[in-house]
Parts: C-alpha cells; sequence; structure tokens
C-alpha cells in the first residue's frame, strides 16, 4: 500500500498540509488528522486552524475547481462535490458526513481542495505527507506548524485583502482609518494587525473544543 492509499482495518494519524492557495507570501498549516474525520469535522478544523468564522457555504473537490476539464468521449465530466447534507442539490453533489478525509485524500491520490466562501473563494489545497498508526494519546487534530494568519472575513478575496493591509500599513492612506475601524471590529481587538501572527496554541485550544 502506497501513502496515497486509505488505510484498511486501522486507524491512522495523517500529517496533511493545507495551504492558501495564491497566497504570497504562502499562508499554510501543517495538521496530524485522524484519517477517520468525516468532513463535515475537517471543515470544522479548517476554519478554526485558519481563523474563519463559518459564515459562508463551502465545498470539498477532488480537484482544482477552476482547472479546465478535458472531454471524455466529447462530454465534459461531471466532477463530484462534497457538501453539507442540506446543501446537496446536483446530481454530483456528496454529502461530506458520508465521507472520511481518508477517502477524500485516496481519491485525490494524496491532494484535495477545500473551498470557503464561493464569492472571495478562498481556496484551500490539502496534500497528504504521511501516515502513521494512531494510538490511545493521539487527538483527533493537531496543528503542527504553520505560516501566517488566515485572511480577513469578508475582505474580498486576496485582491481586497492586499487593499486593505495596504491600507493598514499607511497612516496616511485614504482609507486607513475607516480600514483600521473594520478591523478592529471584526477582530474584537484595537491591537495592531499583524497578518504574519500565527497562535499555534490558541489554535489547538480550539481544535480541542471541536471534540
Amino acid at each position: 500500500m502506497n501513502r496515497f492509499e486509505a488505510g484498511v482495518g486501522q486507524d491512522s494519524i495523517l500529517e496533511v498540509r493545507v495551504k492558501l492557495v495564491d497566497s504570497e507570501p504562502e499562508i499554510w498549516r501543517r495538521f496530524e488528522l485522524r484519517d477517520s474525520l468525516a468532513l463535515s469535522q475537517v471543515h470544522q478544523v479548517l476554519q478554526a486552524a485558519f481563523g474563519w468564522e463559518d459564515a459562508h457555504l463551502h465545498r470539498f473537490i477532488t480537484s482544482h475547481p477552476f482547472a479546465p476539464l478535458r472531454p471524455v468521449d466529447g462530454e465534459i465530466p461531471e466532477v463530484p462535490q462534497w457538501l453539507p447534507q442540506q446543501g446537496c442539490e446536483e446530481p454530483g453533489d456528496k454529502p461530506e458526513e458520508d465521507c472520511s478525509l481518508d477517502q477524500l485524500l485516496a481519491l485525490g491520490h494524496g491532494a484535495a481542495f477545500y473551498e470557503y466562501d464561493f464569492g472571495d473563494s478562498w481556496l484551500h489545497r490539502l496534500e497528504l505527507v504521511s501516515r502513521r498508526p494512531a494510538d490511545e494519546t493521539s487527538p483527533p487534530a493537531r496543528l503542527i506548524d504553520g505560516a501566517r494568519r488566515g485572511p480577513l472575513e469578508d475582505s474580498g478575496g486576496f485582491p481586497g485583502y492586499e487593499e486593505i493591509m495596504d491600507a493598514l500599513d499607511d497612516p496616511g492612506h485614504p482609507d486607513h482609518l475607516e480600514y483600521s475601524a473594520w478591523v478592529a471590529d471584526l477582530t474584537g481587538s484595537v491591537a495592531p494587525f499583524d497578518p504574519a501572527f500565527l497562535d499555534i496554541p490558541a489554535a489547538n485550544r480550539a481544535l480541542a473544543k471541536l471534540f
């Protein structure tokens, strides 16, 4: 069995690296995750670790959702996506509650995508790094490394987020005061906003509350 195949008859801990596609500098997280986590639970893990507010729609996909599709026998193939059960409306929609992390990564040959907020389209790429047997002390989810905090909710994708960061960095920017007040209201803090800061212990405390 290679590292991309689902484990059979054993519980495993998967080391999974998740990055925000097109982030520069790269925004990423490295997790240890139990292979049996349902995608609905993985959604909660990613929300907590990237600082999202779970205020928008999301989905899981095995391939890049915006890459051109090659026709098969003259037809564009239907790409399955995993959504909350109540959001499944199309023939290719599958309940995220019924699919495990291990199954998704096996279908994607070791990689998959998670899209959050179909307007801002925050696209996360999940990559299986390694697998090891689980033991009784292994938590279901643990953040072991990463870089930079997640972008601000409802900031307009990376172009909007970068515009906000530029305004915050420049007291002479015409929108500096407006964006400073907006960020303070959003974060609940008047402290200077540092996009490079990542509090791994705080993220792990949030993850521990999920299980």
